[in-house]
């Protein structure tokens, strides 16, 4: 595990987007229980995070269509929760960085990381949005 100082900036740049963070398993499980859709990321401190994952979320959250509820979990941190997330992603070996997203508490679409590691934030952003546009529906602007 890393010193919390040096995870903050990368919780922040998915909190500030309205991500809410899964600190214990009770937590995911509350969160995962929920009808409707719900879009999980299993975040991390490597570079495909850094730099490809964190920012195709951003991106892809400008989309009309989007999850109802927005959580991640932080890979090699918040042990206990990320196991418990991944229990969700039924099928999916584990994978970090990666992003499931779920409709009442169904995994309907997984995004590992061979699947961002080697493409660009724009590319992964895009497919998020096809995936969007297919389980979720829209929200109106804030």
């Amino acid at each position: 595990m890393y010193p919390e100082i040096m995870v903050v900036p990368m919780r922040e740049e998915l909190t500030r987007l309205g991500v809410e963070e899964l600190r214990s398993a009770a937590d995911v499980d509350q969160a995962l229980k929920a009808s409707g859709t719900t879009m999980v990321v299993v975040n991390s401190i490597c570079g495909c995070a850094a730099g490809r994952m964190r920012p195709a979320v951003r991106i892809a959250l400008e989309n009309v269509a989007k999850p109802a509820r927005l959580f991640s979990v932080f890979a090699g941190q918040d042990m206990e929760a990320t196991e418990r997330a991944r229990s969700y992603f039924t099928g999916y070996p584990p994978s970090s960085p990666s992003i499931g997203i779920l409709q009442d508490g169904k995994l309907v679409y997984m995004m590992e990381r061979k699947q961002i590691e080697t493409r660009d934030a724009q590319a992964i952003a895009a497919d998020l949005k096809a995936a969007f546009d297919q389980h979720c529906a829209a929200v109106p602007a804030r």
